[in-house]
Order: C-alpha cells, then structure tokens, then sequence
C-alpha cells in the first residue's frame, strides 16, 4: 500500500518500491557493503549479489500500525567490521529517507546474508 503525505497543496503518494529503491541507493553509498543480496535467497542458504538495476529486491518495507520497517539484506566486505558497517547503513538509510521522502522510519534491520572479498 502506498505511503500517503498530506501537505497544503494536495496529497503526496510514495509507492513502496520507490521507498525500497532510495534505501537500496543509500545503503550502497556506505564503506564496507558489497552489495544487496536477494530476500528469497535466505531460505536456501544461497547469497546471491545483486547490482544497482535491482536495489529493490534486496530492501523490504512493511509498515505495522503507521510505522515504517525497513529489512535491508546485504553482502559486506570481508575485513571490515560487521556491525559498523550495519549501523552505518542503518543511520544512513534513516536520514536519506527522512530528508528526501520527508518519511519517518522506525526501524531498519540489516540481514547480513554473506561476506565477500571486494574487487
């Protein structure tokens, strides 16, 4: 369902995917992340990367009683620390989504499904 915002000119109407798309490019702009892993890979143990044409897929937005969740799954460098990495992510996500979709975002929960070595 999409986000509606009520300004004094109309309504303003945020689909989903767009939302998951703007995480998923904030989420790429951080040290550490390889890259966004499919949500449908965590079943069969399988990380698949993802590139920038599918920043979508890696990002999931549920919304719980007029909170906004976000699940980010994601791939990190190998050598860096994990959870630095994930609340760097997390405090990134936050911010982009608040300063551009004007959008508050309660949590954001980073899957890490895998590590690799970056090129």
């Amino acid at each position: 369902m999409p986000m509606q915002l009520s300004t004094d000119l109309g309504k303003i109407i945020v689909a989903d995917d767009c939302i998951a798309v703007i995480a998923g490019s904030a989420a790429l702009d951080c040290y550490g992340l390889v890259g966004m892993a499919s949500r449908k890979q965590l079943k069969d143990g399988l990380s698949e990367l993802l590139g920038r044409d599918n920043l979508s897929r890696g990002v999931e937005v549920r919304r719980v009683n007029d909170q906004i969740n976000i699940d980010l799954h994601i791939i990190v460098s190998y050598g860096t620390k994990i959870s630095e990495v994930a609340h760097n992510i997390q405090t990134k996500v936050k911010y982009v989504l608040n300063e551009v979709v004007g959008l508050k975002v309660d949590f954001v929960h980073i899957i890490v499904q895998g590590v690799r070595v970056s090129s």
